[in-house]
């Protein structure tokens, strides 16, 4: 009997089998008691066993598709059969004699195959007496399966990576196209005020305090805007599976809501949509990330104002719901989210095909979702009665 651990060797037993083990201990009785019994089987029977430890292995027990261990599996000569259980070894006086039959019933057609193919042609080559063993064929049908496997892996980590490469350079165009707006709003606003000002006398000449005042709130708001730009495409560039850090603090989440509101006036009356607020005055405040929360309602306000057409409407309300949480509820009259789309619009990069030639970088509402979702909150979509999308989040009320 020859043992071995090493699929690669090469045999001329008739009988070849394979024992499959693993590591756990209540199982070392039972492999100690069906390797004694083969061993006992030695003197007087010409076999190979091969022992495997499906730990440092698991392709070959993939290759047979084993769903369990101990594991005795007879593979030559065919047909193959396998023997599992708590009983291998009663198992084995029984199948035993059955194996050596089916031995020699091989060997003799062996015999004569081979005794023919001499006598039919002088010339032609005789098979070799000994030939590569059965373990061998298996172990390397196991190896093309395990290279088979990593190749596609590679494939797909391949795939990944240049839609990886893809999305930055989308990116990056995007990013440099989007920036240019604010930029340039800054930029005209910081001139005008520049050359108004007089040094001199350190006031502005020619613009009205109201006017002053407009500009720099022109400034500081486009500064925020692409604040906030670069501030999502930096999160979304954090691992998915990397928890979102938060600083949560009491919040005044209505009059947040007014200052983003105040952000977008000028875009919301470029566009002639007229804004309609509920946010009562006795609301509690919230417990949450003053920034986190100011990233969700820029991206849905400004998701709002993007899909809504010129004249149209967009709403913004906030309800107390119950003693710990509070709704806040962004509402426009744009084309809506088609329903079996709700879900997937919080993935990331996901876009609608509608969307597809709009600007966007698809990742504002894969974000909203996680900063909502560390607050212990929740965020979803559904259609506005009068047509449009309508999202809604909820934030927990800072206890008294």
């Amino acid at each position: 009997m020859q043992v071995s651990q090493d699929t690669t060797i090469y045999s001329e037993a008739p009988l070849q089998l394979l024992l499959f083990i693993d590591g756990r201990p209540k199982s070392r009785q039972q492999i100690q008691r069906i390797r004694g019994y083969l061993k006992e089987l030695q003197a007087t029977y010409d076999f190979e066993l091969q022992i495997i430890d499906v730990g440092q292995q698991p392709y070959l027990a993939e290759h047979f598709k084993l769903v369990a261990t101990p594991a005795l599996i007879k593979i030559q000569p065919e047909p193959r059969q396998i023997l599992a259980g708590s009983n291998i070894v009663t198992q084995l006086k029984i199948w035993w004699p059955r194996w050596q039959t089916a031995v020699e019933s091989y060997l003799k057609s062996h015999t004569n195959l081979q005794s023919t193919e001499e006598d039919s042609c002088a010339e032609a080559i005789v098979l070799p007496k000994s030939k590569s063993s059965s373990i061998r064929s298996v172990a390397v049908s196991t190896e093309l399966i395990r290279l088979s496997d990593e190749i596609f892996r590679l494939k797909q980590e391949k795939e990944k990576l240049e839609e990886e490469l893809q999305f930055k350079d989308r990116v990056i165009a995007m990013l440099a196209h989007d920036l240019r707006n604010p930029l340039t709003a800054v930029a005209i606003a910081i001139d005008t005020l520049k050359s108004n000002y007089n040094s001199e006398k350190g006031v502005f000449h020619r613009l009205a305090p109201k006017m002053v005042m407009h500009l720099f709130k022109q400034s500081h708001n486009q500064t925020q805007t692409m604040n906030s730009m670069i501030a999502d495409l930096l999160q979304v560039g954090r691992s998915k599976d990397r928890q979102l850090t938060i600083q949560p603090q009491k919040l005044e989440i209505g009059k947040l809501c007014l200052d983003i509101l105040g952000e977008f006036s000028d875009r919301c009356t470029s566009k002639l949509l007229t804004v309609e607020k509920d946010i009562p005055e006795d609301l509690p405040s919230v417990y949450a990330d003053t920034e986190r929360i100011r990233q969700v309602l820029i991206n849905l306000v400004d998701n709002a104002v993007k899909y809504t057409p010129e004249g149209g409407t967009i709403k913004i309300s906030i309800l107390h719901r119950t003693t710990q949480k509070i709704q806040c509820s962004i509402g426009d009259t744009g084309p809506g989210i088609p329903e079996d789309n709700r879900e997937r619009i919080f993935e990331n990069r996901f876009r609608l095909e509608r969307d597809k030639k709009k600007d966007g970088y698809g990742i504002g509402l894969s974000l909203c979702q996680r900063i909502i979702q560390t607050h212990y909150g929740q965020i979803w979509v559904e259609n506005a009665p009068n047509g449009g999308a309508l999202f809604h989040f909820t934030l927990p009320v800072y206890p008294n």
